[in-house]
């Protein structure tokens, strides 16, 4: 599958390039960008999926996250792909922000029209991980997955389906239980039809209650002022008493910015700034992995 080189950008003795490639599984123009430290001229680097959230592009994470000189000292190459097909030319996938385009909710559409194209699932679980494999100096034994929102129930949703596939799992204020929720309720609803029962394969407090693989310490890092988490689209609570339940490792880190005189009391929001914050942490939590 040919790859076309979009940008490649040197960074912290590495590389930040974007690709562009057609994707058989989704059958459009895909892009994605692709961080290679500096040990991958001379050697095979484990591999760390980043999935983003709603509208997003390859662009968001690449640009707004700093995690390259982080992962330029652990020695792991980060892949962070699209959020959805583009140009597929659908009656209505444009309409909304949180549905069709940048809103792929990374799983395989059965209804029609979206099903033929939008099969973000199987794109991430399988399509582009052959395609990165085939073209960089990774080690496929060696890969973990981590994410944001939408992309952080991406993240939960592929660990916990795939079992042993992804040495670790982290996220930034994932949508823990889309069956619950307005965003994932439209989503599920417009991808998958009425019946809830179908949704529940792609909702990480579902899964987590019938997960029985390897051994998966999950880190999850929340906003305490994030507007979506009081909206009620996140719903980590119930993710958490899922894991407890079933005596799976989560750590869950409200975060909440320290108050001075000086300063104003606002804590962290859903945004990059906040992801910027804590991003090393999640990149250590992963090489701690990768790297064993």
């Amino acid at each position: 599958m040919a790859l076309k080189q979009v940008s490649s950008n040197k960074c912290f003795e590495g590389f930040q390039k974007v690709f562009e490639h057609d994707s058989a599984e989704l059958k459009c123009k895909m892009k994605f960008g692709i961080y290679l430290p500096p040990k991958a001229e001379t050697g095979k680097c484990p591999v760390l999926y980043w999935l983003s959230g709603l509208t997003c592009t390859e662009q968001n994470f690449i640009t707004k996250a700093g995690f390259q000189q982080a992962a330029a000292e652990h020695g792991l190459i980060v892949v962070a792909p699209d959020t959805s097909p583009r140009g597929c030319n659908i009656e209505g996938e444009d309409e909304s922000w949180d549905f069709g385009t940048g809103a792929g909710f990374y799983v395989d559409a059965t209804e029609d029209p979206w099903k033929t194209n939008y099969r973000m699932y199987s794109y991430i679980k399988d399509e582009l991980p052959k395609l990165i494999n085939a073209n960089f100096p990774t080690d496929p034994e060696r890969v973990s997955i981590f994410g944001h929102s939408m992309g952080g129930h991406g993240a939960l949703i592929l660990a916990l389906k795939n079992p042993g596939k992804y040495k670790s799992v982290s996220a930034f204020a994932p949508i823990c239980n889309p069956v619950q929720c307005q965003w994932g309720k439209k989503a599920l609803g417009g991808y998958l039809g009425p019946e809830t029962r179908k949704w529940e394969a792609y909702d990480a407090t579902q899964l987590v209650k019938s997960y029985s693989g390897p051994r998966l310490d999950i880190l999850i890092d929340q906003g305490k002022d994030d507007q979506f988490l009081s909206a009620g689209q996140l719903l980590p609570d119930n993710f958490i008493a899922a894991c407890t339940e079933q005596k799976i490792p989560v750590v869950f880190r409200l975060q909440q910015a320290s108050c001075s005189a000086a300063l104003d009391c606002g804590g962290y929001d859903h945004s990059y700034f906040f992801i910027a914050t804590f991003i090393n942490d999640h990149i250590k939590h992963h090489a701690k992995y990768l790297n064993a």
